[in-house]
């Protein structure tokens, strides 16, 4: 399919901001990614009800590009726990499933107000800077299912990794915080795969899907935000070893504000 070079364009900027931030303050794509692919898709005149829910599906699959790559260098580093993930995983699995349809299924103005929420949220967390003290231990197998059908859940809704929830789930349980990162790193994938085909399934025979949408999933979008975004984040990462990355977390978050007003009033 031939894709105009204004869109291409802003699709490349878009991919290579949003990995080099990731890498840079330790942030979910999503954030970034959906506000302003739905813009890009809304200029482009793409059905108003589908804009949300093609910019949530894209970002999901993106992140199952993204997260191998970051699962791959944290496994390295012997820092991923597997049996903690394994045991997340099924629940994240039926929960990713869930989250997916039950978004499909809002109307999209009610799916924007969620996004802005959680947002909204996301920002006071980094603003704040706030870690939980670790408390306590892991849940039995019953627990963890639950804990990752939530994970899966608000993260399908919103075209996130997770991290959001079970970075500071693990570290109040008393896992420490690089191994809860690169835990998180490797629950992103089952996340995105499974949220990913639901949209795609969700979407299948809706009239009016522009050309180069396979259900809500936008695929010039996957591809060019991906490949744009895995060149940047390791330059990301690499950067905030050498610089004090509180302050930036301050102004992103103080920007994640904005975005949330704007996906609120739009």
């Amino acid at each position: 399919m031939n894709l105009d070079p204004l869109l291409l364009v802003q699709l490349l900027s878009l991919g290579l901001v949003t990995g080099f931030l990731a890498g840079l303050l330790g942030i979910g794509g999503g954030m970034l990614m959906v506000p302003f692919l739905s813009i890009i898709l809304t200029a482009k005149g793409f059905p108003a009800e589908y804009v949300v829910k093609m910019a949530v599906a894209t970002s999901l699959a993106t992140i199952c590009f993204t997260s191998l790559s970051s699962v791959r260098a944290h496994h390295q580093r012997g820092a991923v726990l597997w049996p903690v993930a394994l045991t997340l995983a099924p629940g994240i699995l039926v929960g990713s499933v869930l989250g997916a349809q039950l978004a499909v299924a809002l109307p999209g103005k009610i799916l924007s107000v969620f996004f802005s929420v959680f947002v909204a949220f996301s920002a006071t967390q980094m603003f704040l800077n706030r870690k939980p003290k670790p408390t306590r231990g892991l849940p039995k197998r019953l627990g963890m299912f639950g804990v990752g059908g939530l994970i899966g859940a608000l993260s399908s809704m919103v075209g996130a990794g997770g991290a959001f929830i079970s970075v500071p789930f693990m570290t109040w349980c008393n896992v420490k915080i690089h191994n809860a990162v690169a835990s998180s790193a490797a629950l992103g994938f089952p996340i995105a795969l499974a949220g990913t085909v639901s949209y795609v399934w969700a979407g299948w025979d809706l009239p009016q899907m522009p050309p180069g949408a396979i259900g809500y999933l936008y695929l010039p979008g996957v591809l060019v935000i991906s490949i744009a975004s895995m060149c940047t984040a390791p330059w990301g990462a690499r950067t905030a070893h050498r610089i004090d990355i509180a302050p930036l977390k301050k102004v992103f978050a103080s920007a994640l504000y904005v975005i949330a007003a704007y996906f609120l009033l739009h």
